[in-house]
């Protein structure tokens, strides 16, 4: 039995969850579209993902309405991708992955966060022990202003002139 099949067998929610967002590429899909990169290959440029398995990816997380094609061009027939309410939801296990990675998988102590997170509303800097305030429920990122810290915004350079090749 695949696993498609066994998460649906099971009431187990972890399972479940899982058969939708239980891979790397859909964590990060999900973490470009929160970037405002919507477009194929834009979206590939940064995963480093083969055509095939994006495509896949993408139209499997629009079957599961965590995110929907929206058409940009009629000639040649062009979408871009944006999360449905259903994949935003996601956003807070976003954050906490941000946070866990900070937290565990630095390559040095005190090093640069990839991201820089403010809350819009206070600006307060929202780091690992930052908590998402109550009234800000259901969570999504907009409510914070993201700037990218130069190593990163080199790194992403350097992806998007290197697919462009």
């Amino acid at each position: 039995m695949g696993w498609e099949e066994e998460s649906g067998s099971t009431v187990c929610p972890v399972a479940r969850s899982l058969a939708v967002v239980g891979d790397r590429w859909t964590l990060l899909i999900m973490r470009e579209l929160s970037m405002d990169v919507r477009r194929f290959d834009d979206i590939q440029a940064q995963l480093g993902a083969s055509s095939y398995l994006l495509s896949t990816r993408l139209k499997r997380l629009e079957k599961d309405g965590v995110i929907e094609r929206r058409l940009y061009s009629a000639r040649p027939e062009r979408y871009e991708y944006y999360a449905t309410v259903k994949g935003t939801a996601l956003d807070p296990i976003l954050l906490m992955l941000r946070f866990w990675g900070m937290q565990y998988c630095a390559d040095k102590q005190g090093e640069e966060p990839a991201v820089y997170l403010k809350y819009k509303r206070t600006g307060e800097v929202v780091d690992e022990h930052w908590q998402i305030p109550a009234s800000e429920w259901p969570f999504s990122l907009t409510i914070l202003e993201v700037t990218l810290s130069p190593r990163f915004e080199a790194e992403r350079e350097k992806k998007r002139r290197n697919f462009r090749k």
